[in-house]
């Protein structure tokens, strides 16, 4: 196939080249930095594009010919757009690693232009949200007519630069969830609860994760909250919003933060291989039926690269009809059995 890591020189991004050579795969890097892409280029033995997201007529060159973009490039609030657009102009199919709600409600807004240009859009496809979104699946199959969905993940190990960056701009803003169908509020009750991972019981907080989004469309259910167990390198963060509020999100401090964080090291190889990504779900129907279902994966960032070029390859193929989806819609509640170190316990 032919396909282009846009971002490769990021954290994700080198995961995602470096698994992809392993597996005998020839991707096309690409970034806006040529010094960085020259050096990943040398390293993996990979051509390489510089190629800046802010010139349209640019971008729609650089993707001409290729069969799928993995866009590895964010915060996605910023460039989902421009190359989503240069993808339904030059009929490449896209796949990204975004968790951002309103990056998957803007995209998936996005299906009947990707159907009349015959390509697939498919954000997130990787740890955000690849697992959660199809064991929420899983759990709307296994109890037909569920009305309400709870998620959790917990995962112990660091965050990347693009992860933390991320995180600074909903510093300051309220959590959201799905009521009625309806994105909004965290509702007052539903903030903070127990639920039995696949390892123990733990205390998770509701968040605004990316399947408040993407659950709704994959299973129809109105009515969802995202919770997690906070890992150390995120608490920090979430003091800061509780003690600086609005104040975080001015154009100052956003700056400021993100500089920061930017200089992040990311999880190194050795913490990633101690790592393992846990998530569980519980859906609920109006007769107060429920089933519950847990997953163990691998460190998020090695699931994340092992998705997406998983997803790519499926893409390339030809094997999801053109449109916009979540990962469950286009490949199926069962893909995640497929991803490396993945075990789904029992369902129902």
């Amino acid at each position: 196939m032919s396909w282009m890591v846009y971002g490769a020189y990021g954290y994700t991004g080198r995961l995602v080249a470096a698994l992809a050579t392993e597996r005998g795969e020839l991707p096309v890097l690409a970034g806006r930095d040529e010094r960085r892409l020259r050096t990943l280029g040398e390293r993996f033995e990979l051509e390489y594009r510089t190629v800046d997201l802010s010139e349209p007529s640019g971008l729609r060159a650089a993707l001409e010919g290729f069969d799928v973009v993995a866009h590895c490039a964010g915060p996605f609030s910023a460039t989902a757009q421009p190359m989503v657009d240069a993808c339904l102009a030059t009929k490449t199919h896209y796949l990204d690693i975004t968790g951002e709600i309103d990056v998957f409600e803007s995209i998936l807004a996005r299906r009947d232009e990707a159907r009349a240009a015959g390509v697939v859009l498919l954000p997130g496809a990787g740890f955000d949200v690849v697992p959660s979104d199809c064991l929420a699946a899983m759990l709307a199959r296994a109890l037909p007519g569920a009305v309400r969905l709870e998620l959790a993940l917990r995962a112990s190990g660091g965050v990347s630069p693009g992860t933390a960056k991320t995180a600074m701009e909903s510093l300051g803003t309220a959590g959201r969830a799905r009521v009625g169908g309806v994105i909004g509020p965290i509702p007052a009750d539903r903030r903070r609860r127990e639920v039995e991972f696949a390892d123990g019981k733990a205390h998770v907080h509701a968040i605004a994760w990316g399947d408040v989004a993407t659950a709704y469309h994959s299973t129809g259910i109105g009515d969802i909250v995202v919770y997690a167990a906070l890992p150390p390198a995120i608490a920090p963060m979430m003091a800061l919003a509780q003690v600086g509020g609005a104040a975080t999100r001015t154009r100052l401090v956003q700056s400021l933060l993100k500089r920061v964080v930017g200089r992040l090291p990311g999880p190194s190889a050795e913490t990633r291989g101690k790592t393992q990504g846990q998530l569980w779900g519980e859906a609920t129907d109006a007769a107060g039926h429920s089933v519950t279902g847990t997953v163990t994966t691998l460190d998020p960032y090695d699931l994340t690269a092992d998705s997406v070029v998983r997803i790519a390859q499926r893409l390339a193929a030809g094997t999801v009809a053109p449109g916009a989806y979540t990962p469950s819609q286009a490949l199926g509640a069962d893909f995640v059995r497929e991803l490396d170190g993945i075990k789904v316990h029992d369902v129902g």
